[in-house]
């Protein structure tokens, strides 16, 4: 006889992954779908993200957080616009171990793909199966949210992403550093370890100028990007190759729903970057795709004995709270980059002195920072 499945996961990224481990936890049927385009070589992949206590707890659930190195605490924040321009955070005032962790993706992504071969309610499988209910996480691009008819809002940002992996000859001493330069944010994002020298490198630039790096010899990129982040860890050096890609803001309109498929219904949400994309300048990315999961896991876990977990109730209640939590992370992020990214004096003027403002209010500090940590 065919399987049957509960789910039917479409993407097995972190997000995909992570959700197919909580969902089989619960005690449903899982079909994850793993395609060989959705794989990265490691030894290229120079992705890191910044995740928060939430996104711990999450995927520490399923035996899955980084262990050493992998993971690195983040005891300090700096954001600097220019040099009276500058807010400060730190976990000590907030009470807490570590403001986020910054991960090693490869680390995590091959964490998560072990622990799937482990769940004998989890079956890889290379193609969509039949089930009670889809989930897609297939990422920005999509093609099953094209199938499904799903329009999906794009805003895009005259900037791209270069990402990559360096060195400094100056320790850390675990701090994310963020500067924002005449339109371009620089960020490093402290690897390695509590006592390392690595950081990864997020710089968003115009796409002219993302070309422009991307061709350029190993040490011109270095003097520029350490022009860019103003010496703060001394000389910088290269330590693999680079990634980029276009950065936007996007959104999809429906986000559950019924599709007709080969005569029948089929029943989908979105999740991750299939539902939502963000600028990177908050670190936020996957937390919102983590804080999917969580959602999702918890309305179908909670849902009464007699309903199906295709049920639409279940689903538009995933369906809102979610949107509503895009609406405040992701409106937040947006108005940053484009307040920062606007080049009038008076408003670069007012700018900092907000930024300066907002450095002594510290209950209103305090807050945005717990929120960003997930507590």
């Amino acid at each position: 006889m065919a399987q049957t499945y509960d789910i039917c996961i479409r993407g097995a990224g972190i997000v995909g992954r992570a959700l197919a481990l909580h969902l089989a936890a619960k005690r449903l049927k899982v079909a994850l779908v793993v395609t060989a385009a959705g794989n990265m070589a490691a030894d290229t992949d120079v992705r890191a993200y910044a995740l928060n206590q939430q996104s711990r707890a999450l995927l520490e659930a399923v035996r899955c957080w980084p262990a050493g190195d992998s993971a690195t605490s983040v005891l300090h924040m700096q954001v600097e616009a220019d040099a009276q321009a500058q807010v400060n955070f730190a976990a000590a005032d907030q009470g807490a171990e570590a403001l986020n962790w910054i991960v090693d993706v490869p680390v995590l992504e091959q964490q998560l793909a072990q622990a799937v071969q482990f769940q004998p309610l989890i079956t890889v499988v290379d193609s969509p199966q039949p089930a009670t209910l889809t989930v897609v996480c297939e990422g920005r691009s999509s093609t099953t949210r094209d199938e499904y008819g799903v329009e999906f809002d794009v805003f895009k940002y005259d900037q791209w992403a270069v990402a990559a992996r360096v060195e400094s000859e100056l320790p850390h001493g675990q701090t994310a550093r963020q500067w924002f330069n005449e339109g371009e944010i620089t960020a490093l994002l402290p690897m390695g370890g509590a006592q390392g020298n690595f950081h990864a490198l997020v710089w968003s630039v115009s796409p002219e100028r993302a070309q422009h790096l991307l061709n350029s010899p190993d040490m011109e990129f270095t003097d520029a990007l350490q022009t860019a982040t103003r010496m703060a860890v001394g000389s910088l050096r290269l330590t693999g190759p680079c990634a980029s890609w276009p950065l936007q803001h996007a959104v999809a309109r429906r986000w559950a729903g019924t599709a007709p498929m080969a005569g029948a219904s089929r029943d989908w949400v979105l999740a991750g970057d299939a539902a939502h994309n963000v600028h990177p300048l908050a670190g936020q990315g996957l937390n919102l795709g983590l804080g999917d999961v969580a959602e999702l896991v918890k309305v179908l876990d909670g849902r009464g004995y007699w309903r199906a977990v295709d049920d639409m109730r279940l689903l538009r209640q995933y369906e809102r709270a979610r949107k509503a939590e895009f609406a405040m992370v992701g409106g937040s992020g947006d108005s940053l980059q484009q307040l920062f990214s606007h080049p009038h004096e008076l408003v670069q003027s007012a700018r900092s002195w907000g930024m300066r403002g907002f450095d002594h209010l510290l209950p209103l500090k305090r807050w945005v920072a717990r929120r960003a940590m997930g507590l």
